[in-house]
């Protein structure tokens, strides 16, 4: 059974950091693509960073770029997020993905990188809240 464990939010002020982590199990975790999304109270939810396996890709969202970091730690088979100089507008739920089998997905194959969208992820993890106060 795939299972995808979310953890590492909580409260903190503006400016502050964070570290979220994505512990998986129960799939390969040499051939996948884990994906960071978000979604804030009356929004929907949207792609904030990926990592891919097999190309060693790697996505920012633009409003997290040079603040999110994505790393990966295989023996511990674990994605961590680490946020740094958070906003509250970094305020949301954040949920782990995970897309099996990356190598014969169409991102992959175009050389596109791991994919921002959730309907390519195929696994889900439940959310960890993130919480930035002013």
């Amino acid at each position: 059974e795939v299972q995808l464990q979310a953890s590492g939010g909580g409260l903190v002020q503006a400016g502050g950091s964070l570290r979220l982590s994505c512990v998986a199990s129960g799939f390969t975790f040499e051939d996948y693509a884990i994906g960071w999304f978000r979604q804030a109270p009356g929004k929907e939810r949207e792609g904030v960073s990926c990592v891919g396996s097999s190309d060693g890709s790697t996505y920012y969202r633009e409003s997290v770029k040079g603040r999110f970091t994505i790393s990966k730690d295989i023996p511990k088979n674990t994605v961590y997020l680490q946020m740094n100089s958070l906003k509250p507008e970094d305020t949301a739920v954040y949920y782990c993905a995970a897309l099996g089998d990356y190598s014969t997905n169409s991102y992959y194959k175009s050389n596109l990188g791991c994919p921002s969208v959730e309907y390519e992820y195929d696994y889900w993890g439940q959310g960890t809240l993130v919480t930035v106060s002013s």
